[in-house]
């Protein structure tokens, strides 16, 4: 029996506490944030990232130390808030939720672009305060004085937001405007200026994070990239909206990956996300939420474009067209891999517009497939077809195990809840022994089809794959106007109409799912062949982001939008690549332009003018005239 090192055990606690006072305060201000403005706001990781790099900059600028920033660096980064709710949350504040959650992403794509252009990769030194150096000897435990400072003052800044919330007239203001803005307004309450208000302190909460962490763990550019997406696991854990729950749970959450990191540190990265999804299926609210009701579905009272069966034929016709013109003026692997990135925009366009589900996990079928097939050709020498075929039943059998889990929610939960599942496959595969971690499966073999048609050569593969792409269009329009297809219109429609109807809506959603992943783990599978490789990018939740972009710019709404904002970000990322470090400017500034100016999308836009141009009488003509 092994011996239990106490030094060791306490130590990986403590270090669960300091990181449990940074998920607490960060977790906070995302409830905060969700009760109020219903926003899931992405930017949380990149504002905490602010609070850390406004500290050291305030020291080396200004030569002012950490007291200074303490207090200086939370205003300031509160103010970003304010600048934010004003300039962009404001503006599609009457929209649906998600689209708050899309804009925020791409801001944060934005000032994270902006902050790597300008200082680089390379953190930037911050030392302890002068009167929190040294350490004091604890039973076990030699603890540094800013280590046991951190969690102190994350408790005290917690317990009195809390109280502040739950305990004051102010506090009460701000509940009662997330369930009745109007009858608040009426007691003559500023409700716009208190959402401002309050978005602004929870930002300044993230700032504050960031202010504690910069002795900790130096400030740079990404430091709050995969963080937030422990947080996000947090707040569902805890209950989306909890004040309470979400303080508690991230600091339990903090100890809990100290004692697994004890147990086995492999598996601390997934401590997170396993309880989530254990807590989720026991109950869905999360462990403090009282209800599972959730924000409306991605589409609900978004305008929708049903494709018809004439217009499933047209688009394949169009896209035969565009493939054939292509091979003679493109580079064929670029095409290819366009197609790839096409089928996986088609995956999660098909779910928004005919389910009503936004996914931001989906690259974790992606990334499924296109492991799945890299390791059974590249290692175990199994033909590329029967690769992608076996991948594409993997990643239909794991969007079954999550559509069981994910589904018990909707609308921003159920966003949040395939993200977390998500980043947990993504934590899985970078310890695997068989993904090679950040090197990934390299030489996926290009074999002969069937053993007549050698996929290596680039005319057979681009054939190949345009036939394929082909038969997906019309597979897909064939579902979505069918007696399958039309039930699940009237479910994302009015889910509560299918079931009093005796449609058993639970059931023709998941099955939904399930074709939505399979044709994600197509994608990833023809890109694993194509590139001929296999890596974590693929299975990393910002492949997901992609993806969201690729709907949002074709047309969220339509069923082929997606394939032609497929089109164009792909195209945009290889004319981006010329701007180095400013790619990911460039695409934070197309996504915020789309959701802001252009939410129809190129598809979604040209459809709905062309109908205002066919129900706009022509000039000359003379109004019809009715008599009954």
């Amino acid at each position: 029996m092994a011996t239990v090192s106490w030094d060791l055990l306490f130590g990986y606690l403590f270090l669960g506490l300091i990181n449990g006072a940074f998920y607490a305060l960060l977790a906070l201000g995302l409830a905060v944030i969700f009760g109020m403005l219903h926003v899931v706001n992405f930017m949380h990781g990149v504002q905490y990232m602010l609070g850390a790099l406004g500290t050291a900059l305030l020291l080396q600028t200004f030569g002012l130390g950490y007291w200074w920033a303490l207090a200086i660096v939370p205003l300031c980064v509160g103010f970003t808030g304010l600048l934010t709710e004003k300039l962009f949350l404001a503006r599609i504040a009457h929209l649906n939720a998600l689209y708050g959650m899309l804009l925020c992403f791409g801001l944060a794509l934005v000032i994270q672009g902006l902050v790597q252009a300008i200082y680089g990769l390379t953190p930037l030194p911050y030392s302890p305060p002068r009167e929190l150096t040294g350490a004091v000897k604890l039973p076990f435990l030699l603890v540094p004085y800013y280590r046991l400072w951190v969690p102190v003052f994350s408790i005290v800044i917690c317990g009195v937001t809390w109280f502040c919330i739950q305990k004051t007239r102010l506090g009460a203001y701000l509940r009662a405007s997330t369930e009745n803005p109007q009858i608040v307004q009426t007691f003559g309450v500023n409700v716009p200026l208190l959402v401002t208000v309050t978005y602004s302190v929870s930002v300044g909460l993230a700032g504050l994070a960031g202010v504690l962490a910069a002795p900790i763990y130096q400030p740079q550019a990404f430091m709050g990239h995969d963080l937030m997406i422990v947080v996000f696991a947090i707040v569902v854990i805890g209950g989306m909206g909890s004040i309470g729950g979400s303080i508690v749970t991230g600091f339990l959450a903090g100890l809990i990956e100290g004692l697994v990191g004890y147990v086995y540190p492999q598996a601390s990265s997934l401590a997170i996300f396993i309880l989530m999804v254990v807590i989720l299926i026991v109950r869905p609210a999360g462990l403090f939420g009282w209800t599972v009701n959730a924000p409306k579905n991605a589409a609900e009272n978004d305008e929708i474009f049903d494709v018809s069966a004439k217009g499933v034929k047209i688009t394949a016709i169009l896209v035969v067209l565009a493939l054939i013109v292509a091979f003679f003026f493109v580079y064929k692997y670029t095409v290819i891999q366009a197609v790839c990135f096409a089928i996986y925009a088609l995956s999660v366009g098909f779910l928004i517009s005919y389910v009503g589900l936004l996914s931001f996990g989906h690259a974790m079928f992606f990334g499924a497939g296109s492991y799945a097939v890299a390791q059974l050709g590249a290692v175990w020498g199994v033909p590329s077809e029967l690769s992608v075929l076996i991948g594409v039943l993997a990643s239909a059998a794991l969007a079954f195990v999550v559509g069981l889990v994910a589904l018990r929610r909707q609308g921003i939960y159920f966003a949040m809840i395939t993200l977390g599942i998500g980043q947990m496959m993504y934590f899985i595969a970078l310890k695997a022994e068989f993904t090679h971690g950040e090197d990934g499966i390299q030489n996926v073999p290009q074999t002969a089809l069937f053993g007549l048609l050698p996929l290596s050569d680039p005319t057979i593969l681009y054939i190949v794959v345009s036939i394929l792409f082909i038969g997906i269009i019309l597979g897909l329009g064939r579902i979505v106007n069918s007696p399958f297809g039309e039930v699940l219109k009237a479910v994302r429609d009015n889910e509560a109409r299918a079931i009093s109807l005796g449609y058993r809506a639970d059931r023709y959603k998941l099955i939904a799912f399930v074709i939505s992943g399979a044709l994600a783990g197509l994608a990833g599978g023809l890109k694993s062949v194509v590139s001929q490789s296999a890596n974590l990018s693929d299975m990393h939740w910002s492949m997901s982001g992609q993806a969201l972009l690729m709907v949002l710019i074709g047309g969220m709404g339509t069923l082929y939008g997606p394939i032609v904002g497929a089109v164009i970000v792909f195209g945009l990322t290889y004319y981006f690549a010329s701007l180095g470090e400013w790619v990911l400017v460039a695409q934070g500034v197309v996504f915020v332009s789309c959701v802001l100016l252009f939410r129809r999308g190129v598809v979604g836009e040209a459809i709905a003018r062309l109908r205002s141009s066919a129900k706009s009488p022509k000039a000359g003509s003379q109004p019809e005239v009715s008599f009954s």
